[in-house]
Order: structure tokens, then C-alpha cells, then sequence
């Protein structure tokens, strides 16, 4: 865990210290992509269960927050449809954004309990068309969420430092997950049903419980969104973001929780790049510039590249971090040195064996 909040620590610092605003903005929205990476692995990387969903409880909470704090005089007009409550008051910024994050959580629930009830397959093909269920009654919805239009007027307050917070105790509530006994027997579930069943484990509220887990801190990425960007659209939260997301995970690896910083790290890198080609790039007297729609080619191809040649992705399932472990190899006359044990730092698998002493 200190291994990968650490760097994104001195990220920030460096980045506020040193970099132009446009870097400071572009740390920021790299750190709300990993809450939302992260949200996803919580799920996905610990029951191997591929959700195409989870935007949907993003923009439940963006939209949550958006009626909570955004334009109180323009609310009666342009969103009728509201509840009184919400639509004559303006509420403050922190429990708006912890009712909007709980009230993803409690949607992540309700459809868990009908969509962890599937097969794997059958539970992927649901998150999607929950996804789809959201986004068709969101854009017709116009009473209350202004339809396929943009709410503006939010208060911008996802500033880098803010945002890192949120993303260290997004990698702080995974691992915490993933070394409990819930994470452990979901992973068993992940790797063989019939025999984590045989065990007394159950899938069922297993992946409920990370399911609902997942939706919090999805949410939560979704409220930094919507107070990065100050507008709300429908359109955000749909398949491009979605896809995004996935191919972070895809890249970096699902079944780490290392994974899924790398990930976000190599494609925002590669999405800043691809950008600014395809804007437009001055070499001497030449202007050369990347066709539109570059971008998601080269993503896409490097996605099949990363499927095809390392499909657990660049961690290959490993997490960073530091622990003691015995180097039999090296110290073979380990019984004249005493009982010290070497320490060593480096990639560790949660699901490797416990190697242990005599």
C-alpha cells in the first residue's frame, strides 16, 4: 500500500511545485481516472467477474451531488421534477458528496442482489445493460436531470491534493479488501467455483459484498469528476469512459491492485501524448498532425498487443510491495550467521504460497 501511495505523493508535490497548470490539471484527472480504476479492481480483480457497469453508479452520484450543490436559482426551472428539498436548497459540499457516494453504494446493492445472483457471463452482459438502462432514462428524463443537456454551475473544489487524498483512501479501502477474509475467499471463488463452494464459501454474498464495495468508491469517482469538470452531462458516463477504464485494468493487469495504478499511469501518459500529436506538433517549418480518432486506434491496439503477448497484463498479477523473505538459495549457511533473515523488497503475489520455516 506505501508503495504505491508514496510516488503518487511525490507526484503531486513535484507536480505543484514545478509543472504549469495544464500538468497540475492533467495529475489531477489521471488521479480521478485510478479511483475509478481501483473501484473497478475491487470488484473485477478479486472475482475475475469483467463489470461494464460500474459508470452507471458514477453518474448516480454525480448526478446526487450535481442537484445538491449546483445553481439553486436555476434548479426550480430547469429541473422541476425535484423533490422540493432539493430543489429550493443548496447543501453543503462534504455531506453532499458522502450521501451522493452512499447512495451509489446503496444502488450498487439493490442491482447486486439480482446481478451477482448470474454466471459470470451473464453478470458481465447485465452490468453493461444496466449501464444502458441508466443512460435511456437519464436522457429522457429532463425534469429532473435536464435530459442529454449539461448541468453546470457546480462548485470546482477537486483540486490535486483533494483528489490524491480520495485516491489513497480509494488504494487504502482495496487493500484493506483484498487482505480480508472476504477478498480471500473471493479470489478462491475466482479461481475455482465448485471448489470454493465445497469449502463452505459463498459466492453469492461474496461478490455482493464487493460488488457494493466496488459502487462506493466508483461513486466517489464520480463526485470528483463532477466537481473537477464544474458540468454534469449523461454523455460522461457512458461507453467511452467505461471502456477507458477497462483498458486501464486491461493493461496494467486486473488481478492486482498494482496493476491497476500502472495501468492508469501508461494510458493517461499515452492518452497526453496521442492528444497533443493529433493537436497538431511544429518541427521547423512543418506542421504535422495525427488524423482524429488516432487515439483510440493506437489504444485499442495496444490493448490486443498486451492480450495477445502478457494477458495478466504489466504486473502480470503482482503487487509491489516490501516484506521479509528467507533466500535460501543465497544464504544456505544461514545456521553459523544466527536467525537474522534477509530483507528484500520487490513483486509479491497475494496468492502465492506462505513459505514456511522448520
Amino acid at each position: 500500500m506505501l508503495a504505491l501511495s508514496v510516488p503518487l505523493l511525490l507526484l503531486v508535490f513535484l507536480a505543484g511545485q514545478f509543472a504549469s497548470a495544464g500538468v497540475q490539471r492533467l495529475v489531477t484527472e489521471a488521479l480521478i481516472r485510478l479511483v475509478f480504476a481501483v473501484g473497478l479492481y475491487i470488484f473485477v480483480g478479486n472475482s475475475g467477474v469483467v463489470s461494464f457497469g460500474h459508470m452507471a453508479f458514477a453518474a448516480i452520484a454525480a448526478y446526487a451531488t450535481a442537484w445538491q450543490t449546483c445553481c439553486q436559482m436555476l434548479k426550480p426551472i430547469t429541473m422541476s421534477g425535484l423533490p422540493a428539498f432539493l430543489r429550493d436548497n443548496t447543501f453543503p459540499l462534504l455531506p453532499a458528496a458522502i450521501s451522493s457516494v452512499a447512495l451509489a453504494g446503496l444502488v450498487a446493492f439493490l442491482s447486486g442482489l439480482i446481478l451477482m445472483r448470474l454466471s459470470a457471463l451473464g453478470a458481465s452482459i447485465s452490468s453493461l445493460a444496466l449501464l444502458f438502462i441508466l443512460n435511456v432514462v437519464y436522457s429522457n428524463w429532463e425534469s429532473v436531470t435536464m435530459g442529454t443537456s449539461t448541468i453546470v454551475g457546480l462548485p470546482i473544489y477537486s483540486r490535486p491534493w483533494i483528489v490524491l487524498g480520495c485516491a489513497i483512501a480509494a488504494i487504502v479501502v482495496a487493500y484493506l479488501f483484498q487482505v480480508s477474509r472476504w477478498g480471500l475467499a473471493l479470489r478462491a471463488t475466482r479461481e475455482d467455483e465448485v471448489a470454493a463452494a465445497a469449502c463452505g464459501i459463498s459466492l453469492y454474498w461474496t461478490r455482493l459484498f464487493a460488488f457494493t464495495v466496488s459502487g462506493l468508491v466508483a461513486g466517489m469517482g464520480g463526485v470528483l469528476l463532477a466537481h473537477f469538470m464544474g458540468t454534469v452531462s449523461i454523455t460522461s458516463f457512458y461507453l467511452s469512459l467505461t471502456f477507458l477504464i477497462v483498458a486501464m485494468l486491461v493493461v496494467g493487469g486486473m488481478r492486482s491492485l498494482a496493476g491497476a495504478v500502472v495501468g492508469v499511469t501508461v494510458i493517461s501518459l499515452v492518452i497526453d501524448i496521442l492528444r497533443r500529436a493529433e493537436a497538431g506538433l511544429s518541427i521547423g517549418s512543418m506542421q504535422l498532425s495525427l488524423p482524429p480518432g488516432t487515439q483510440e486506434l493506437i489504444l485499442a491496439g495496444i490493448m490486443l498487443l498486451i492480450l495477445i503477448f502478457r494477458k495478466d497484463g504489466i504486473m502480470g498479477g503482482r503487487e509491489f510491495q516490501w516484506r521479509t523473505l528467507p533466500d535460501q538459495a543465497i544464504f544456505q549457511g544461514e545456521s553459523s550467521m544466527g536467525n537474522q533473515r534477509p530483507q528484500r523488497s520487490g513483486f509479491v503475489s497475494l496468492d502465492e504460497p506462505t513459505v514456511k520455516r522448520s
